[in-house]
């Protein structure tokens, strides 16, 4: 049985807040932010609040075949004009959303020195690298699966279930 970890509603915002600040203090400067669907949306909305840069979305966790490709294609083409783009995420698990995000933009021409990511939570051991964050993990050590307060609406059925489908993050 997994452990499971509520991140409380203050930690979210202190979260958010950090990356807020560690955007303020750099050079670089996004023109848009990325929400990723499901998780970084609500984290998307919020940084979009602190900073005052539009926020735009993009799913990932329908898992819809080609459902997200114009979406990330219409990205590439921003970053290709030279917009810079923030990808807003939840949690740097695995890597693998933030990978196949990054081979998608660069696939359909974007270009990478205008694409940065950032998460509330970064699992050091992810085969992905992200620009900003808020608090780092290691999963080698941390097991617990995290839920965030917008997943705190689920039944603790379909964290399990969403666990289930991650035993490697978690055994």
């Amino acid at each position: 049985m997994p452990t499971f970890t509520p991140i409380p509603y203050e930690d979210f915002v202190s979260d958010v807040r950090a990356i807020a600040a560690a955007l303020a203090q750099d050079d670089w400067q996004p023109d848009f932010l990325i929400g990723v669907g499901r998780g970084g949306l609500v984290p998307g909305a919020y940084l979009s609040h602190a900073t005052g840069i539009s926020l735009l979305s993009v799913d990932h966790s329908a898992k819809i075949q080609g459902f997200g490709d114009d979406l990330l294609a219409r990205l590439a083409t921003k970053s290709g004009q030279g917009r810079r783009l923030l990808v807003v995420d939840d949690i740097n698990d695995s890597g693998r959303t933030i990978s196949h995000l990054r081979a998608a933009i660069d696939g359909a021409g974007g270009v990478s020195d205008n694409v940065r990511f950032a998460v509330l939570l970064d699992n050091v051991r992810s085969i992905a690298r992200v620009d900003y964050r808020s608090r780092t993990i290691d999963r080698s050590v941390t097991k617990d699966w995290f839920v965030f307060p917008w997943e705190a609406m689920a039944p603790a059925t379909a964290h399990l279930q969403d666990a289930a489908e991650m035993p490697e993050r978690i055994a």
